[in-house]
C-alpha cells in the first residue's frame, strides 16, 4: 500500500515524546484535511485510540499513522517533519499537491479540491 503521508524521523521522535507526555502511548497519529483556513483547506493532526473502517493505516519509525481514505489523495506524498530553531520548534507539512497556500503554512488548496476559505 502506498503511504499518503511520510513522517520523518525527526517528526516521529517528537510525536513519541508528545505521546509519552500526554499518556497516549499505543495511540494512532491521525493526519487529516479539514475545510477552512485562508486557502480553503487546513491540516489536522491528533491522537486516536481506534482505527475507523474508512482509514488507511501504516507504520513509520514506530508511529502508527491513520489517514482517512477520502483524504489520502489530497495528502499523497505529503511530508510531515519537525524542525527546531533558536525560536523554538514545530511541525512542517510539505504537500506536493498544494497549488496555493496561505502565509500561516497550514492552509492550502489543491487543483482537485479548493475547500471553503475562511477569513484569516
Amino acid at each position: 500500500m502506498t503511504q499518503a503521508v511520510i513522517i520523518t524521523e525527526a517528526a516521529s521522535f517528537q510525536v513519541k515524546e508528545m505521546m509519552r507526555h500526554n499518556e497516549e502511548e499505543g495511540s494512532f497519529l491521525r493526519v487529516a484535511v479539514k475545510g477552512g483556513g485562508c486557502s480553503g483547506l487546513t491540516y489536522g493532526m491528533g491522537f486516536e485510540k481506534e482505527q475507523g473502517s474508512d482509514d488507511e493505516q501504516y507504520e513509520q519509525f514506530g508511529i502508527k499513522v491513520l489517514v482517512a481514505k477520502e483524504d489520502a489523495g489530497i495528502l499523497n506524498g505529503t511530508v510531515v517533519d519537525y524542525k527546531q530553531s533558536l525560536m523554538g520548534g514545530g511541525f512542517t507539512i510539505e504537500n506536493p499537491n498544494a497549488i496555493a497556500s496561505c502565509g500561516c503554512g497550514t492552509s492550502f488548496r489543491t487543483a482537485k479540491k479548493a475547500g471553503t476559505p475562511e477569513n484569516c
